[in-house]
Parts: structure tokens; sequence; C-alpha cells
């Protein structure tokens, strides 16, 4: 039995993945009781992914994170990070230091602005050896319509890395290992700034050129800020080691399919940061993931330009138009 916290269409995803090995079965966490209803009646999450169909005689619906934490070995955590401190503080620590856990989130967590697996060892004190990461280019959307998807399974430990790419891999799921767990994760919640600075100025009406210069830093900040961060992940920035990094990036700036891009993109329009968060009806990572940023960035003294803007317009009303104006003089000086 594998578990699966989270009930978003990223997580209605993994378990659509999970489930196309004929022998798996599936303890899923789902907190909202409509969803619960409406997967084991139907089949489907009648709220996210609704054309993915689920087997109902495969899962087991779980009502809290403890009962999938006493009755699975695996479990992957698929909680927007927002959320994650108030799921985990659900489970008996002890449990948890048993258990092996796979972190699908793309962001920092909040409450201790680290991200999840530094969470993970430094609150819970769960070995290292135990957890493991899945990032990519990954939109939920194109995972269930069975597109051919590039995704990455980064642990230190070889064996759980395994395990996990046999859980995943499927005809249109191709699954690779990686042991750079820190540095997929900082790269994966920097992307989610960048594609809501991406959205910002597409909002304000900017073409693809202005686009392709800012996706063009935005890849140099996410060098300058690994560097020190994780030295050795800018090392291994070799092109067959890309996908992790600048792919999950490219695509979260560049497709529509991307909630940070379209969160962006109605702030650029003139929306309040709340009301188009109730538009969205989703989480967009990056606007909790730029707070946290904004505190690292300062204790390491590292300078991000394009972040440093994206947080200014979501967490000090600043003028879009002002910050853009101030970032091309800003690099137009650099030059």
């Amino acid at each position: 039995m594998i578990g699966v916290l989270g009930s978003g269409s990223w997580a209605t995803a993994v378990v659509k993945l999970l489930l196309e090995q004929p022998s798996a079965k599936v303890c899923w966490y789902v907190r909202e009781p409509e969803i619960r209803k409406s997967l084991a009646k139907h089949g489907h999450n009648n709220r996210y992914l609704g054309e993915v169909t689920i087997d109902p005689t495969r899962i087991e619906i779980c009502r809290t994170p403890q009962e999938v934490a006493d009755r699975c070995e695996i479990i992957y955590l698929v909680i927007p990070t927002a959320f994650l401190h108030s799921a985990l503080q659900q489970i008996d620590p002890a449990t948890l230091r048993q258990r092996y856990l796979v972190s699908a989130i793309k962001g920092f967590v909040p409450e201790a602005d680290m991200i999840v697996t530094d969470y993970l060892q430094h609150c819970y004190q769960v070995p290292s050896e135990q957890l493991a990461i899945i990032s990519g280019p990954t939109h939920a959307e194109e995972v269930a319509r069975e597109r051919l998807t590039f995704i990455t399974a980064a642990s230190s430990n070889m064996v759980l890395a395994e395990k996990i790419m046999q859980q995943l891999r499927c005809r249109y799921i191709n699954i690779s290992h990686s042991t750079d767990m820190r540095g997929i994760q900082f790269a994966t919640a920097l992307k989610n700034i960048y594609a809501v600075a991406a959205g910002i100025c597409k909002g304000m009406g900017s073409g693809d050129n202005l686009m392709a210069v800012l996706v063009s830093y935005a890849i140099a900040e996410m060098r300058s800020f690994l560097k020190v961060m994780q030295p050795s992940t800018v090392v291994s920035l070799l092109p067959e080691n890309m996908p992790p990094y600048i792919g999950d990036l490219l695509v979260t700036c560049y497709s529509q399919l991307s909630r940070n891009r379209t969160f962006g993109t109605m702030i650029g329009r003139g929306y309040t940061v709340k009301s188009a968060q109730l538009e969205m009806h989703m989480i967009a990572e990056g606007y909790y993931a730029v707070k946290s940023l904004e505190k690292v960035r300062q204790e390491h003294h590292i300078e991000l330009p394009i972040a440093q803007a994206v947080y200014m317009i979501l967490y000090e009303n600043a003028r879009p138009d002002v910050i853009l104006r101030a970032w091309q003089i800003r690099t137009s000086n650099n030059n």
C-alpha cells in the first residue's frame, strides 16, 4: 500500500501514475468531504482533474494523515506548502520518522522558510536516507492526458530512488535519478516566483521579446542563488541534467497551464492579491515562496532583483509598472 497526502490536481495525477502499475493500491488522505464522496461513488475527483478515472477498488480513502502514516511505508507528500505544516502536525512524529517520505511539493514551508526535505530533517528528525523528491516540468493536466513527461526522482538513497522510479514509470513517464535533492528543490521554489514575474509582465501587455530577456535573467539569478545555497548544483548543471532545473522554469514561465503565471497575469492586469487568489481557486506556490525567499536572501546577502521585485509587488503593494521600469533602468546600467 502506497500513501498519498493531498487531493489537488497534482495529487490526483500522482495517484493516477501510481495506479498505472497493475498491482498497486493507494491509501489516500483526502481532506474535503465532497471529494471523498465523489471518489468513492464515481471514481473522479469532482474538483480537480475531473477527467481522470480512479478505480475505487484500488484506493482506500482516509480522513486523517495519521491513518495513512499508520498503514504505509512510503508516503508521497502532495500538499501545497501553505498547508503542509498543519497536515504533518496531525501525524505522530515517531511514526513519521519511521516512514519513507517522497516530496512532490515545489516551494518553501512558510512556517520554517525551508525547502521540504530540510524542514522534515530539522523539525521532525527524519533521516536523509528516508527522504526523496520527484520533480521536473510536470503540469498535472498533461500527465492526466498521458502526454510524455520527464520526471526526476532525487534521493541520497539509491534503493529508495529506484523504488520510486518503479512506482511511477509507465509508457508516458520517463523517469531518471539524481542525488541533488536540495538543489532541485531550491530551483523549483524559485521557478514559481519567476513564473509570477512572467505573468505580471504578460498581464501588463509585454510580449515575447521581454519574456525572453526576463527568463534569461531569471536563469542567472537562479545560478547566483544556488552558488551560495548549494554550490554543487551549479557544477552539475550540464545539458543532460537540465529538466528539473531549467526545464521546469521554462514550462512554468511560458505555459498557459501554469497557475503561477496565471496568478501573475492577474496581478499585472490590476487584480489585488486577494481577488486573484479567490478567482483562481488554486494555490500559486510562488506567492508563498517569495516571502520565504526574501528572508533567506537577506540572511545570506544574495541579490535577486527579479525575485525582490515580485516580493515588493505582492507584499509591499508596489505598482508593477513602476517596478518594471526600475528593473529596466537597473538592467541597462548593469550593461
